[in-house]
């Protein structure tokens, strides 16, 4: 079900070791490799070019940017990480592991001193690692490799709809899953709530505030007594006929769903809580935990504060970890994950000059 957002250039991959890679060029993707990029650090994105958000219109409850293509979104903040010398990949992540410790790139700032134009370049000029100071080996689909002092992984994740014949091909248009992306723009619409699970209960409350005209398909989930009382308080119709197809409308969109009757209820928009599940794929050598979601909604990367995790030197920002964040909440997830990366760095790079400045007073 990903869509592919439309080809642009690509950056040529570096040599050498590079301060950090960000696997994701999403929203926390590219902000947390801004954040590294505007402190000097040099970066790669690699971006596959699958973000969740493709299908839709416009992203919005974003302040400022409310609106905005998602396409365009990402345009831009691709630019803004090149700006500062950030490089931006086209490509997908066979693999990701743990490298053993060697040469530490000098610091990135010295190499692009007084030419704006060299961004923030891995140096060759090396000074021994700091004790424990973690290497990665970050291999593309097409065979490149690169190394990096640190992580910042930010796939996304995946929705996996309701095995309903018709549902698919609306994604993102006749067939919602959040009310604060989509619901203004289906306001006062007739929507159908395709139920999956406990979780639904509370969508349906969600999505009647946006429509008085609001059903309920239980598609087989239970639906206690009180819970129907306080779905009628609403005026919500629960229908609990199984749901066999989506109905396409002859202008295309959305007429309905036919259920196991025969009959057939006119809907305009279908609502649905997806499966959501973190992209784990190509990272599997990184032995990153992952953690089941409540009610069985998927999985995500287990992470901690700033979006660390419990393996050193990887950490984790937006959908692949808090699967309900929107992309103002990934993007600040992503700059907070960029600035805790540099400071460690920053840590380590200290690390690594006084042991250097120890060896010489030794050696003297």
């Amino acid at each position: 079900m990903p869509v592919t957002t439309a080809a642009y250039a690509t950056d040529t991959l570096p040599g050498g070791t590079v301060d950090a890679v960000v696997i994701g060029g999403g929203a926390a993707g590219l902000n947390g490799a801004l954040m590294l990029a505007r402190s000097r650090r040099s970066v790669v994105v690699i971006d596959s070019g699958t973000p969740r958000n493709a299908p839709a219109e416009g992203v919005h409850g974003l302040l400022g940017l409310d609106g905005t293509p998602p396409a365009e979104l990402y345009e831009r903040g691709r630019e803004e990480v090149r700006r500062y010398g950030g490089v931006i990949v086209s490509g997908e992540v066979a693999s990701a592991e743990p490298a053993a410790p060697s040469a530490l790139p000098a610091s990135s700032a010295s190499s692009a001193e007084g030419d704006p134009s060299a961004g923030n370049a891995p140096s060759t000029e090396a000074t021994p690692p700091a004790e424990g100071d973690p290497r990665f080996t970050v291999t593309l689909a097409d065979g490149r490799t690169l190394t990096a002092r640190r992580l910042l992984v930010a796939t996304g994740l995946r929705d996996v709809l309701p095995d309903v014949p018709g549902l698919a091909e609306h994604w993102g248009h006749g067939v919602v899953h959040c009310p604060y992306c989509h619901g203004w723009e289906v306001r006062d619409e007739p929507i159908g709530v395709l139920a999956v699970g406990p979780a639904s209960v509370h969508h349906a409350l969600l999505f009647r505030q946006l429509t008085d005209d609001l059903v309920y398909f239980t598609r087989g989930t239970e639906l206690d007594e009180d819970t129907r009382t306080r779905f009628a308080a609403r005026d919500i119709r629960v229908v609990d006929t199984p749901v066999v197809e989506v109905v396409r409308a002859d202008g295309g969109g959305i007429a309905g769903v036919r259920l196991a009757d025969g009959q057939v209820v006119a809907r305009s928009v279908l609502a649905v809580a997806t499966l959501m599940r973190a992209r784990t794929e190509g990272l599997e050598g990184l032995g990153l935990p992952i953690e089941d979601l409540p009610d069985g909604m998927g999985r995500r990367f287990a992470a901690g504060m700033a979006g660390a995790t419990e393996v050193p030197g990887v950490w984790v920002a937006g959908n692949a970890t808090d699967p309900t964040a929107q992309v103002g909440a990934a993007a600040a997830a992503g700059a907070l994950a960029g600035a805790h990366i540099n400071a460690l760095l920053a840590i380590a790079d200290t690390d690594a000059a006084l042991a250097v400045a120890k060896s010489g007073a030794t050696a003297v």
